[in-house]
């Protein structure tokens, strides 16, 4: 039988949790302490699939006489369990913000109330999406193969719902959701991005959209797309500011190509149009076509055309 020396990396493991929690200031924790379990959120936003979409992603059984039913149970349900994760997080901040237990409970069950109320506008925010994405690309034989098989919308799902709770206060449980999408889709959208109506992600693998982007109606993007910062400006110790806007404004009916990167406060006018692998850092006017040096401007088509 395999003999391994336990005790030995036992107490290595404590040194270097030890050492960790020393260098970041870390009390102790006699009585434990939760932290938002990413199964538990991953459930939610399972049931929460299926309230805003029943007939195409809740049970497979469903049929639409029972619909408004299995709505109500499962968002009662989906709610519920998220009220559980919103507490552990208000509890987890509590100290930085001097939040007594009254204030969490508070603050937990309005900011639940606030996304519940929120989730008939989101469904109407997606419906845009994949109309957009339906009428997007020549390969979409139906609106209900892009709302099941397209990674984008799967992404701008997860995005809606996590740019709702990171808007309430809780950006972990809003980073944990888009981390979720991430690792299923490739598809990296930082729940802070303000994304408005009628947005297509095509194909959509290595899209990064950063934290402070604003983003306007009818925008499509395609794969290898980076909305990133061009700089990250440091305090007086060293240390990075935190939210300064540092991403790009893209506004209404733009379109930009595959492996494009759009660096810093940048932003890109109305109906402009960015080619495949273009590096910009500097505004780009409505209407304008960007491409490459070496390529000629009629390559681009026209916005609307499929790549």
């Amino acid at each position: 039988m395999a003999t391994f020396d336990i005790p030995n990396i036992v107490q290595s493991l404590h040194e270097a949790r030890l050492s960790w929690r020393q260098a970041q200031r870390r009390a102790s924790e006699p009585g434990g302490r939760e932290f938002p379990s990413r199964d538990a959120l991953s459930e939610v936003i399972e049931s929460l699939k299926g309230v805003l979409f029943p007939m195409r992603l809740g049970p497979p059984d469903l049929r639409q006489e029972s619909e408004d039913f299995h709505v109500a149970h499962a968002l009662d349900t989906a709610l519920h369990a998220l009220l559980r994760q919103v507490r552990i997080e208000l509890r987890y901040s509590a100290a930085l913000r001097h939040l007594t237990d009254t204030d969490i409970e508070r603050h937990a069950l309005d900011a639940t109330r606030a996304f519940g109320a929120a989730l008939p506008g989101i469904r109407v925010l997606l419906d845009s999406d994949v109309i957009a994405a339906y009428q997007g690309d020549p390969a979409a034989r139906s609106v209900d193969e892009v709302l099941l098989c397209y990674p984008g919308i799967l992404a701008m799902i997860h995005h809606r719902l996590a740019h709702c709770l990171y808007g309430l206060g809780l950006p972990l449980l809003a980073r944990i959701i888009a981390e979720q999408a991430h690792a299923e889709t490739g598809i990296d959208i930082h729940p802070g991005a303000t994304i408005g109506a009628g947005f297509f992600i095509d194909h959509g693998t290595g899209v990064v959209i950063g934290e402070t982007a604003l983003i306007g109606q009818r925008v499509r993007l395609y794969q290898a797309v980076t909305l990133g910062a061009k700089r990250f400006p440091a305090n007086a110790d060293g240390t990075l500011q935190k939210g300064l806007p540092r991403h790009p404004i893209v506004e209404d009916d733009v379109v930009i190509y595959a492996g494009a990167t759009l660096l810093g406060r940048i932003t890109v006018g109305k109906g402009a149009v960015i080619g495949g692998n273009v590096w910009l850092t500097h505004d780009v006017p409505p209407g304008a076509r960007v491409a490459q040096a070496a390529s000629r401007e009629d390559d681009l088509g026209v916005p609307g055309e499929p790549a």
